[in-house]
């Protein structure tokens, strides 16, 4: 595969974009004030040391996913975020300073970045290094860890699956010591049991598998081979208790446990040690995504409801990544996120960050119309429920930063 091109038919498989022609741009590209912490083309307002790359890659993401062509600055900050090596940290403040041995690079963010530059196109180079960078930190099992070098877990493994696919690239053929990252994938499935069809996030430090909602949720995209971004499914079989499912029956079974999880209350609840139960907002948009990717949006209508009811405020309390997690579960049930329970996605997400170029031509299809290309079309999907589980896992509290740079890039 050769990435430093675009597909002619520009459908990202990542990010299922409608149409290739763009309308003219619109005037001026604005950027909010900026500090020494936050830079003018970043989206969001907070702090970018921990989520800079995340949060860029999941905003111009979304926004390619609407139709919504991204600021060119916004862009090239995250391409300027890439090390010489291929790999993104979650924030580099000087570009200019070449990556050395303290630099935390790390998987998702550099997986999150390639998603969203394969998407806007223009940046095969970007992404051919990443990928390769990728390659050569997989590990013996044929999974990846958050860390290079660091254990397997199944979100890290699942969003580089998602990299991959989104990139063209089959997974099958990635691989370390004979083994694919979907061999590694389907080592925390659980085996039969109450809990059947979970996945963990990585065996405990008994080596058990215990299971966890947002593993499951990644492991569910990971199995079916999506990205961050997807249409629904078509209807799937039921699931079926097997020690060792393969990715068919894990995805099943996998999304039979989700639905399991949500049907009392329509949502998931937090996962964060010692704090009270209360909705998990993030992760339920995440599972979302992963039941309405594996069995259609139907399996997916009620906690799709109760995010319509209930996440607006989250969102805008939470930033640009909310907004794209809520656009992602918007896409991937056929919503029209420009009225989510009453609320514009859309707007909400343009509004954090520099203004957007313009929208593609093709931006006055439907949510029903790009749902039914995507049925077609479809080769992508996934969500973020990782996130809290890396950051409780390895005890920091990293998000993930887009890096932008038209021509190879300083390290």
């Amino acid at each position: 595969m050769n990435v430093r091109r675009r597909g002619s038919a520009a459908v990202l498989a990542a990010a299922a974009v409608i149409g290739a022609a763009a309308a003219p741009a619109v005037a001026a590209d604005p950027s909010p004030s900026a500090s020494a912490s936050r830079p003018a083309a970043l989206f969001g307002t907070g702090d970018p040391q921990f989520d800079g790359v995340w949060r860029q890659s999941f905003a111009l993401l979304a926004q390619d996913t609407v139709g919504v062509i991204p600021s060119p600055k916004a862009v090239e900050w995250l391409t300027g975020q890439q090390c010489a090596n291929g790999s993104f940290a979650p924030f580099r403040a000087d570009p200019a300073k070449a990556c050395d041995a303290k630099t935390m690079v790390d998987t998702n963010q550099t997986a999150a970045a390639v998603q969203a530059l394969w998407a806007v196109g223009g940046h095969g180079d970007v992404v051919e290094d990443a990928l390769d960078w990728l390659k050569s930190v997989q590990n013996k099992d044929g999974g990846w860890g958050y860390s290079p070098g660091g254990p397997s877990d199944a979100n890290s493994t699942s969003l580089v699956i998602g990299a991959l696919t989104a990139t063209d690239t089959d997974p099958t053929k990635v691989t370390k010591d004979g083994k694919s990252p979907y061999d590694a994938l389907l080592t925390f499935a659980l085996p039969c049991s109450k809990d059947d069809g979970a996945f963990a996030f990585q065996p405990d430090k008994d080596g058990k598998l215990l299971p966890n909602a947002d593993a499951t949720a990644a492991g569910v995209l990971g199995s079916l081979g999506k990205g961050l971004v997807t249409g629904p499914g078509k209807k799937a079989a039921a699931a079926t208790c097997a020690d060792e499912p393969d990715r068919a029956q894990a995805a099943a079974n996998g999304a039979a446990y989700l639905a399991g999880a949500v049907a009392e209350d329509g949502h998931l609840k937090s996962a964060l040690g010692g704090s009270p139960d209360q909705p998990d907002y993030g992760n339920t948009a995440d599972a979302v995504v992963a039941l309405a990717a594996q069995g259609g949006a139907d399996q997916a209508a009620e906690p799709l409801a109760w995010l319509e009811k209930n996440a607006a405020k989250w969102a805008k309390e939470s930033g640009p990544s909310a907004y794209a997690q809520l656009i992602f579960a918007a896409h991937a049930t056929g919503t029209d996120p420009r009225d989510f329970g009453g609320t514009d996605l859309v707007e909400g997400l343009n509004a954090t960050g520099p203004a957007p170029q313009g929208a593609k031509a093709s931006d006055s299809a439907t949510a029903s119309d790009q749902a039914a290309d995507e049925n077609e079309n479809d080769d992508s999907g996934f969500g973020v429920w990782w996130f809290v589980g890396v950051c409780l896992v390895f005890g920091i509290g990293i998000g993930f930063l887009l890096s932008g740079r038209n021509k190879k890039r300083q390290p």
